[in-house]
């Protein structure tokens, strides 16, 4: 190893965390598994470890100086600088890890064409990007989940194809780029679609240690790392030299393990019987499989193996519901082994034998929701008539109800701004290098995106004067200049503001209105928007989930949220707009959505006063109307007889109509699209 680079934790020092471990080893012996993703809190080693892993592989025969990471005598045919001369010297070098920016365009990631050598000799010359960088190396993608789906897309294709290939700006190249890629996340912060999900070969949940004596362990040599690096490093020498052996041998004896055909057919079961969509979890089960045999030093696939790869393979393959927690059924992947050892599953033509018993699994369970039968609704109202719908000081907790199924929201961006937020609401214009590049314009202030493209059509008709004076190949003035027009998708700032009163206990319409809430939630976890929550109860409004990525948590204060009290809306609009001004001074060019779950009627005014209270209300929808933000109001007002206040409240505030029994029907669509 080369002795300038900085001391790095052993990996072999790490504390617990057994199975994350285990997945990077895997990978770093049999890197065409197709890498592994680490869910887990802050905190819980996942950096350390990836960072660590690259201390255990064998240093690589590289020639020198080479930007594509090209082997002696076998160089890409890309790469000119080993093409010139294939006597280039050659060197040893540890694997390099290459980590990606969550700010990383997409020229950065793949490549683009040399804009210097260009201008100067009219050559279009690739410049390599980190794919390039990262190839016989690691790709380390820290937080993966608030990366670009798009570049997460292009990283995924390269992974697995082994190969980068390049289309754009008149250059079709491509170029090898093997390597270990590894993805870490806090699913506190968002998940990964599920299509870009299967895309990773393995996926393991880290959490924190919870027992003391582990975690003093990791106190303690974390200190004695930050205290004397070199000499912690040189303690853990022997278990680093054990381990990086034992991974050297791996590899070597992988190409003669041996898959028992009892063993294949066992990985199809476990992946029918999970329901896996595809056929990427077999492979990738199949390779995991080989990988352990390797790494226990053995030449043939054992069925401990299959279940062990079983638990890493399809922990985020298997279909769940959004807001369901991924995990793997230990006692059903113990009863698909077991039948199958037992002969019971004699067809293999048919789907898995605990297929149609264990198919409804995934679906929401009735009694989770508003299901009761009519007795028990007539005892709920009972027990609610004599309830105080005002003035009600009982604070409640409802279950969240029946979640209907709404089609999804598309909200336009009318305007020409510039956003750099990514998401999968509304396509706008792009502030950044990120972004589909979909034309060019002359530059508006400093050029920071050239268009090379264009700039040399714009120049073009002009180079018989002007190579006159000059002996460039190309002659390139600034009125020529062009700079790109990218597109891109946004998310959308989804505000709840919810009626918490003691209003909405009776008759449990809150058991409605947290379901409506729910399928608005489901919404926004598909495009990826960031949602915020308000509720306004007794004498003011309280902000209970400030805005977030992770729809989980707004589930989870969904849940607990209590019911009762008075009804201060006037509270609610305003603490909704201090929301609001306090979003744009961190994004200017924010696109908010709020959503006021309301029968529109209050009782208190600000500062828990009952005066004035009509025209505070007034004057506070007065400023919505004038700062046009785009609201829904959702009529929760229940019975035959109704007063209107909830689409009275939609009209001063200048936002869509709809009650909550349309809600699910297509009328909430049309409403959002009138209301452009």
């Amino acid at each position: 190893m080369e002795s300038n680079r900085q001391p790095t934790f052993p990996f072999t020092a790490i504390v617990g965390q057994s199975q994350m471990k285990k997945a990077l080893i895997l990978n770093a012996i049999n890197p065409t598994i197709g890498g592994v993703l680490i869910r887990g809190n802050k905190g819980t080693a996942k950096s350390t470890a990836v960072r660590a892993l690259s201390m255990l592989l064998p240093e690589l025969d590289l020639i020198d100086g080479c930007e594509y990471h090209c082997a002696p005598n076998s160089p890409q045919a890309i790469c000119g600088y080993c093409t010139d001369s294939l006597s280039k010297n050659s060197v040893a070098k540890p694997v390099q890890i290459v980590q990606l920016p969550v700010g990383a365009t997409e020229d950065r990631l793949v490549g683009s064409l040399n804009i210097e050598e260009a201008i100067k000799t009219g050559n279009r010359s690739f410049e390599p990007g980190l794919l390039a960088t990262a190839n016989k190396g690691i790709l380390y993608i820290d937080e993966v989940n608030l990366l670009n789906d798009h570049l997460v897309d292009v990283l995924l294709d390269a992974a697995a194809m082994g190969r980068n290939y390049v289309e754009r700006e008149g250059i079709s190249v491509s170029h090898e780029s093997q390597f270990i890629l590894i993805g870490t996340m806090n699913p506190e912060e968002g998940d990964l679609r599920p299509q870009l999900l299967d895309r990773f070969g393995l996926a393991v949940e880290v959490t924190n240690e919870v027992e003391t004596d582990s975690r003093v362990e990791v106190v303690k040599r974390r200190i004695n790392f930050e205290d004397s690096p070199d000499h912690f490093v040189n303690s853990w020498g022997k278990e680093e030299a054990q381990e990086r052996d034992r991974i050297a041998k791996s590899r070597t004896l992988l190409p003669n393990v041996k898959v028992p055909e009892d063993m294949l057919y066992l990985i199809s079961d476990i992946c029918a019987g999970f329901e896996v969509d595809g056929l990427r979890g077999d492979i990738v089960m199949y390779k995991t499989a080989i990988t352990i045999a390797a790494y226990e030093g053995r030449t043939e696939v054992t069925e401990e193996d299959v279940k062990e790869s079983a638990i890493m393979a399809l922990l985020h393959r298997q279909r769940r519901q959004p807001f369901q927690e991924p995990s793997l059924d230990q006692d059903k992947l113990d009863e698909i082994i077991n039948q199958e050892n037992s002969g019971q599953d004699n067809s293999r033509e048919s789907s898995s034998p605990s297929g149609e018993q264990e198919s409804s699994s995934d679906e929401p369970d009735p009694s989770d929701s508003n299901g009761d039968d009519s007795s028990s609704d007539a005892e709920d109202h009972d027990e609610n008539s004599s309830f105080d719908s005002e003035r009600g000081d009982k604070d409640e907790i409802f279950e969240i109800g029946n979640i209907p199924k709404i089609q999804q929201l598309e909200i336009r961006s009318e305007d020409q701004k510039q956003r750099s937020t990514f998401g999968r609401r509304a396509e706008t214009n792009s502030s950044s290098q990120a972004g589909y590049y979909v034309s060019s314009r002359v530059p508006q202030g400093k050029l920071t995106d050239l268009a090379l493209d264009a700039t040399l059509r714009a120049a073009a008709p002009f180079q018989k004067d002007r190579k006159g004076t000059e002996s460039l190949a190309v002659v390139i003035q600034s009125n020529d200049l062009r700079e790109k027009v990218r597109f891109t998708q946004t998310g959308t700032l989804i505000i709840f503001v919810v009626d918490a009163s003691g209003s909405m206990g009776a008759q449990r319409r809150m058991v409605e209105v947290k379901g409506a809430v729910m399928a608005l939630l489901l919404d926004a976890y598909q495009r990826r928007d960031t949602v915020c929550m308000i509720t306004f109860r007794k004498e003011s409004a309280e902000l209970i989930l400030p805005p977030t990525n992770s729809v989980d948590l707004a589930k989870m204060k969904l849940n607990t949220m209590p019911t009762g009290g008075r009804t201060p809306l006037t509270s609610g609009l305003m603490k909704t707009m201090e929301i609001i001004e306090r979003e744009k001074t961190k994004d200017v060019n924010a696109l908010p959505l709020i959503v006021v779950l309301s029968d529109g009627k209050s009782n208190v005014g600000l500062n828990n006063s009952e005066m004035n209270r009509d025209e505070e209300l007034h004057r506070v929808c007065n400023e919505f109307k004038f700062k046009g933000l785009r609201s829904i109001v959702i009529d929760t007002e229940t019975g035959y007889v109704k007063l209107g206040k909830a689409k009275d409240l939609a009209t001063h505030i200048g936002g869509t109509y709809i009650t909550l029994e349309e809600f699910a029907t297509q009328n909430l669509v049309n409403a959002i699209n009138q209301n452009r």
